[in-house]
């Protein structure tokens, strides 16, 4: 059985469940993460130096970093759909994936943390965020 630690608010993290589902593989998820259980103990900074979530337990093979384990998933199923094995095919999915990872979460996070979850940000960061987000969401749509 595969076992997801982290929690189920945090994106990195859903996105690893939405690849399960989409895989229709029974996963666990362990509760970790912020709200839940600390990341910084021995015990898990054994799993992943960074202290994050997700981390993918399975068996006793260990993956940490969200695009990472859903690749792994997407092959260790064999679901050339999702991952290609022509080089061409599979770098337009990974650039999507590390797009995500580079420019999208980086453009949303101050406004997300200031206007859903309540910290203090900058109203000039907001609005830079604001517009960020919505540049990348251009790209999206094109």
């Amino acid at each position: 059985m595969i076992q997801i630690l982290g929690r189920a608010t945090s994106i990195n993290v859903r996105k690893v469940l939405w690849t399960c589902a989409e895989l229709d593989l029974p996963v666990t998820l362990q509760g970790w993460g912020t709200g839940v259980r600390p990341t910084d103990t021995p015990e898990f900074l054994a799993l992943n130096p960074n202290g994050l979530v997700p981390v993918l337990l399975d068996g006793d093979f260990v993956v940490w970093e969200s695009n990472t384990i859903c690749r792994y998933l997407a092959g260790r199923q064999g679901r050339a759909d999702l991952l290609p094995g022509s080089p061409r095919e599979r770098a337009r999915v990974e650039q999507w994936m590390d797009w995500q990872l580079a420019e999208l979460n980086p453009a949303w996070r101050d406004a997300f943390v200031a206007k859903m979850r309540g910290v203090q940000v900058a109203d000039s960061l907001v609005q830079r965020s604001v517009r960020a987000w919505n540049r990348q969401m251009q790209i999206l749509e094109r």
